[in-house]
């Protein structure tokens, strides 16, 4: 496996991760917690997109990250 991979493997698990602890009710949607695995998530599939050229995924992802960022800059400040 290319080490680039684990970026891939790790953004799957933390964004499938999030959802699946707010949708269990274990953390809330606003939390920090959440935020964080969504936009190290976004990072991970980002990384290992851009490596094998899939664009739309990366421009997925980086939407999904800024989102992210503005929710946590909500939180924080």
């Amino acid at each position: 496996m290319d080490s680039v991979e684990i970026f891939g493997w790790y953004g799957m698990a933390a964004i499938v991760g999030a959802y699946a602890l707010v949708s269990f009710s274990v953390i809330d949607a606003g939390s920090l917690l959440f935020q964080l695995l969504n936009v190290t998530g976004a990072v991970g599939i980002l990384v290992v997109s851009w490596r094998k050229k899939v664009y739309q995924s990366v421009l997925l992802q980086l939407v999904w990250a800024s989102i992210g960022l503005i929710a946590l800059a909500q939180i924080i400040f």
